[in-house]
């Protein structure tokens, strides 16, 4: 048997291919099937929809090669936790991982589950509670993360095809369906240009918000073959297919529905279904809903919950989150506490007001991310060291356009949602109380023991 404990070391089972999918599954969830109509309904011309989400595209890979060159620069459990505990200060990575728990994963998790449980009894005819089956599906998703790296893994995988798959049919359904009689309708021309590029920076948050989650992948550092090759490849490439995808998803809402036809629904996704399968393309587009959260949800509970378990290593959380499974080497009491979290959040009523504000706490990372990059360079230069395998491309300007889009998603949520936003600066402000409360108990503990001398043989 492996020797456990919270010193022992994670298995590296996951290639590009794994980093990839999952890549792909942290960002894809609900929103393609929604969000192109919420756009329309902001900037009207069919032209600018398709714009939007090029920038919003173009947004997304400038993170991916941010945090591309921040994997092959330190390579290292937990990523983004990690690179805010070397590029800044120990607190600051305490705030990620607290913010993580308390609000972004846990109630991304406690949503997806939710949003699957509502859409089960129309598509099945089961009349169950939808908060029960929102409680079994994450206790079910937990137990199968439990078992190991490699079936959690998995499991993910088999959703992400799947979702590829739907959204390629979707995809597909758009191109044989004849334009609706809406289609052709004309749109009321947009005052000044000024006026235009004002809507399309107000419309380009909820496509921001549609192409977050690549940054999840680098959770799994400690699980990836070769992290510095495989991690930004998986990077790119994920977040590279999933451009493609939305922005053909948005192609065929336009060719079917046309500008005017997309500003008027909530499910443009549902109306080009129905424009090719008739009734039944209303259910169709239910059941990938249902999937597409399904898959969102496995990807969560996969990578949430090493960072976690960097932080019990890092003697800035209880110690007994560090802790690996003697055989699987997963870290099951991590995990088992990130399904805690977001069952307690599912049974809490009222969350998901709260939880339409709280994305501004990933972007506020997302800019202090960008600002590691000056500083490991900076550091690195003055250290010689080596060049690593990946860097951003045109940096310092990509990496500044990209500081620029973060801050202005965190500016503009705040601008509109003070009051609710609130409740996340609260959590910034507790957390740091939190931080030296975990500090002072581990200097009580003693040090950690230390870890086993013999590494396992990797296979995978």
């Amino acid at each position: 048997m492996l020797p456990g404990g919270p010193n022992a070391t994670l298995l590296r089972k996951l290639g590009t291919r794994d980093a990839a999918l999952i890549v792909m599954g942290g960002i894809i969830g609900s929103g393609i099937f929604r969000n192109p109509s919420v756009v329309a309904k902001i900037v009207h011309q069919g032209w600018a929809v398709l714009a939007v989400w090029v920038a919003g595209g173009a947004v997304a890979l400038l993170g991916a090669f941010v945090f591309a060159e921040l994997a092959a620069r330190r390579p290292h459990d937990g990523g983004l936790y990690a690179y805010m505990r070397e590029a800044f200060h120990p607190i600051v990575a305490f705030m990620y991982g607290w913010t993580l728990l308390l609000v972004s994963q846990s109630g991304g998790m406690a949503a997806a589950a939710l949003t699957f449980a509502g859409y089960f009894q129309p598509l099945t005819g089961i009349n169950v509670d939808p908060t029960l089956l929102a409680l079994a599906v994450l206790a079910v998703f937990t137990l199968v993360n439990c078992l190991g790296v490699r079936e959690g893994s998995n499991l993910q995988h088999v959703f992400m095809v799947l979702k590829i798959v739907a959204i390629a049919g979707l995809i597909a359904a758009g191109f044989l369906a004849h334009p609706t009689a809406g289609a052709a309708a004309p749109v009321a021309a947009s005052g000044a240009a000024l006026s235009l590029l004002g809507a399309m920076a107000v419309s380009m948050i909820a496509v921001l918000f549609a192409y977050s989650g690549w940054q999840t992948s680098s959770f799994m550092t400690g699980e990836l073959k070769e992290p510095t090759r495989t991690l930004p490849r998986g990077m790119l490439w994920g977040v590279s297919g999933v451009v493609v995808l939305y922005l053909l998803v948005n192609v065929v809402c336009l060719r079917v529905l046309g500008p005017a036809g997309l500003m008027h629904t909530d499910a443009p996704a549902s109306e080009v279904l129905r424009a090719l399968l008739g009734s039944r393309g209303a259910q169709l587009i239910a059941a990938l809903i249902a999937l597409s959260t399904l898959g969102f949800l496995s990807n969560q509970i996969l990578v949430s919950p090493r960072v976690y378990h960097a932080m019990a290593k890092d003697g800035i959380f209880f110690r007994q989150i560090g802790w690996l499974h003697p055989k699987t080497r997963v870290p099951v009491v991590a995990i088992a506490l990130q399904g805690a979290a977001a069952i307690l959040i599912t049974l809490w009523k009222g969350y998901t007001e709260i939880l339409n504000y709280v994305i501004s706490v990933d972007y506020v990372f997302f800019a202090l991310a960008a600002i590691a990059i000056f500083v490991f360079r900076a550091r690195d230069r003055a250290r010689q060291e080596a060049r690593p395998g990946f860097v951003v491309p045109l940096h310092p300007y990509s990496t500044a356009l990209f500081l620029f889009a973060a801050i202005a998603v965190v500016v503009t949520t705040y601008v509109a949602s003070f009051l609710d936003a609130l409740v996340t600066l609260g959590l910034f402000v507790v957390a740091v109380p939190a931080y030296y409360g975990f500090v002072v108990l581990r200097r009580r503990e003693g040090p950690m023991p230390a870890a086993p001398s013999v590494e396992p043989t990797l296979h995978g």
